[in-house]
């Protein structure tokens, strides 16, 4: 079991800037605020959405409906946790870089982590995309596994955000961002094949699990693995991330995405999505992970396995397991950069973090299930 670590102590707290007051902002504004150690102010477009939170938890807003009033909301700040859309990214990491303000975000999108990247030659501030579940926790943990071996070949990591009750044909609910949700099932997926960098199609590699006896589906989605395939290209033979579902979830997403090509009408299928699949709060996060290799020069494995609930929080806010693990993993990469134990500037990336240091962590614990998430080694 790991030892706590002490809560970020700040004789003057350090401004922070949420963006984004939408369910995932709203879970970081709540855990920040019932945690204490930062100045907090939430900024968003959205004036009712700010108004409501305000309300929740008493924190300071700025309404920013246009770029120069973002602009002049994050001047100063010691940092900014992004939790808008995916496209959103670059442009606030960019300013960001120039103003000299420590920047994370929740994103999947590669292409946008590997822009931001670019940004971090010469910055003055940290730059660290992707701290979210998956990608953000998943490349911890995965990384902290295949280490463990004296010589690394398989990875494969499993994780799902999933409605506690299926229901219809999809046997899904809305848990999250949907548009983040269709990039993840139309762009292509990196992975490491035979120790080389590679692609893989979206809803490719279908698989059944059972995890606890529960049967599950997984296959290839975009974005989870983050930085990963990068940091192990010429180490590992095999490393893939694959999302996790109930049966049957795939083939009608193939059907919507493939024969209907909604996929190139991307706008249309996130106004179907929303109308047709109902949201939930009553969810589910399922995470395996698994790495083999050789230790000694024997054949073995070391693994980690869980599944969170959502909780309630002090002050009687209900936060649901998604936007609980999502928020847990962007608060703690914060701590760990105020309390100085992550690089002090340029791209940061997750599997920077020890997984010790996470579970540690006063926001990062919500994974340590059952003891450091249920590691079991050969």
């Amino acid at each position: 079991m790991v030892t706590p670590q002490s809560p970020v102590a700040l004789t003057d707290p350090r401004p922070v800037l949420v963006l984004g007051a939408g369910h995932i902002g709203q879970a970081i504004t709540l855990l920040l605020s019932e945690a204490g150690g930062y100045a907090l102010q939430v900024a968003d477009r959205n004036l009712a959405a700010l108004e409501q939170l305000r309300a929740a938890c008493g924190v300071a807003t700025v309404h920013v409906p246009d770029a120069v009033t973002l602009e002049s909301a994050i001047a100063g700040r010691y940092a900014v946790l992004n939790a808008l859309p995916f496209h959103q990214a670059v442009p606030v990491a960019t300013l960001c870089a120039r103003l000299g303000v420590h920047y994370l975000d929740l994103t999947e999108d590669v292409a946008s982590t590997q822009a931001i990247r670019a940004l971090a030659d010469g910055a003055r501030c940290v730059l660290m995309p992707q701290c979210g579940l998956a990608p953000g926790f998943i490349g911890i943990v995965g990384n902290d596994l295949a280490r463990r071996l004296d010589s690394a070949q398989a990875l494969h990591l499993r994780v799902g955000a999933l409605p506690r009750y299926p229901q219809g044909a999809l046997r899904y609910s809305l848990t999250w961002s949907t548009e983040g949700l269709i990039n993840e099932y139309c762009n292509p997926c990196e992975a490491i094949i035979d120790g080389q960098l590679a692609q893989v199609p979206a809803l490719d590699g279908l698989e059944t699990l059972l995890i606890d006896g529960v049967e599950y589906e997984a296959f290839h989605t975009s974005g989870g693995l983050g930085t990963l395939p990068r940091t192990w290209e010429g180490r590992i033979g095999h490393l893939e991330y694959k999302t996790i579902r109930y049966p049957g979830h795939r083939a009608a997403m193939h059907l919507l995405l493939h024969e209907l090509r909604l996929r190139e009408r991307r706008g249309l299928l996130k106004e179907l999505l929303e109308d047709a699949v109902a949201a939930t709060r009553q969810d589910v996060i399922v995470i395996l992970a698994s790495a083999s290799g050789l230790r000694s020069g024997r054949l073995v494995q070391e693994s980690y396995s869980a599944r969170i609930l959502g909780r309630q929080l002090s002050g009687g806010q209900w936060l649901s397991a998604i936007q609980h693990t999502t928020a847990a993993s962007i608060c703690a990469a914060l701590d760990l950069v105020a309390s100085g134990r992550l690089a002090p500037a340029g791209f940061v990336q997750q599997e920077s973090i020890a997984l010790a240091d996470f579970l540690a962590n006063r926001f990062g614990r919500v994974y340590d299930v059952e003891g450091a998430g249920r590691r079991t080694g050969a």
